[in-house]
């Protein structure tokens, strides 16, 4: 077998590596991804569902040392999956064309990604494997961001549980009694601290519940229908200009904001 017939049959990853962008080293990839569905443009493929096989490399742009050993810095893994995922239950589509244009226009909305390599098989549809591989790169392709559901943001007092939890997606932000003796900063992250105490006591209490401190996990939890707890000092202090010293109401309110304006509230006492 030639080195381009490897490279047409192999896994994307390969194509991506014959295809190198000119300064673009970093691949991230997903193999051998299956989710069951209804797809197809035929009446046999109506009302049932079938297998849907994806493998994908997307090249990124290295974030260097600036990373940090940052999840919020790089592009997550979940990225992948989320697309495949949101693209799916969008509605139900008849072309692999179309469900793979709006997967790799989804992934390239992530800043790091430059380039997509896709591949969805159809194993289900006889004694062989169907199949439609994409390449399409960031900057020639367009689609409106994914918007789901938007998070209330609940302020739990200071020395309060929740009993009953919110409806709806919702992010608890635990409040702390402001600590206070040292300089801005120490005062600051020892109030921070007793937050996150006050998370961690929180999330105890319930199954449903995890405690978070980056975008990265927040953004997972609430795609999964959990409800995230608010662990905040890394979020504020890796970010200029936000409120680490202010009070949990001015902090939940720049969370409401990076967020995309939900409403902020303070959880009624449930005693």
């Amino acid at each position: 077998m030639s080195e381009e017939t490897k490279a047409v049959f192999g896994h994307p990853v390969m194509r991506a590596e014959a295809l190198a962008l000119e300064g673009v080293a970093d691949r991230l990839s997903l193999r051998d991804y299956e989710v069951a569905v209804e797809v197809g443009a035929f009446q046999l493929e109506r009302d049932v569902l079938q297998r849907l096989r994806f493998n994908v490399a997307v090249e990124i742009a290295s974030p260097g040392e600036a990373a940090g050993d940052d999840v919020d810095a790089i592009l997550s893994y979940d990225k992948i999956t989320e697309a495949i995922d949101y693209e799916l239950a969008a509605e139900r589509l008849n072309l692999l064309e179309t469900l793979a244009e709006r997967i790799a226009a989804r992934i390239l909305l992530e800043p790091q990604a430059k380039r997509v390599f896709l591949r969805i098989e159809k194993p289900d549809r006889g004694p062989f494997v169907l199949g439609l591989e994409i390449v399409r790169e960031a900057g020639l392709v367009e689609v409106e961001a994914a918007t789901g559901p938007v998070a209330k943001i609940v302020v739990v007092p200071a020395g309060q549980g929740v009993g009953i939890l919110p409806e709806g997606p919702v992010v608890i932000v635990p409040e702390a009694a402001a600590q206070a003796g040292f300089d801005a900063v120490t005062d600051a992250r020892m109030t921070l601290l007793e937050a996150e105490k006050n998370a961690w006591r929180i999330a105890a209490a319930h199954d449903q519940m995890d405690v978070i401190a980056t975008r990265t996990e927040l953004d997972w939890a609430l795609k999964n229908g959990r409800v995230p707890v608010w662990a905040p000092s890394r979020m504020l202090f890796d970010t200029m200009g936000a409120p680490m010293s202010g009070s949990a109401m001015e902090q939940a309110q720049w969370l409401a904001d990076e967020l995309g304006g939900s409403g902020v509230e303070m959880l009624e006492d449930q005693a």
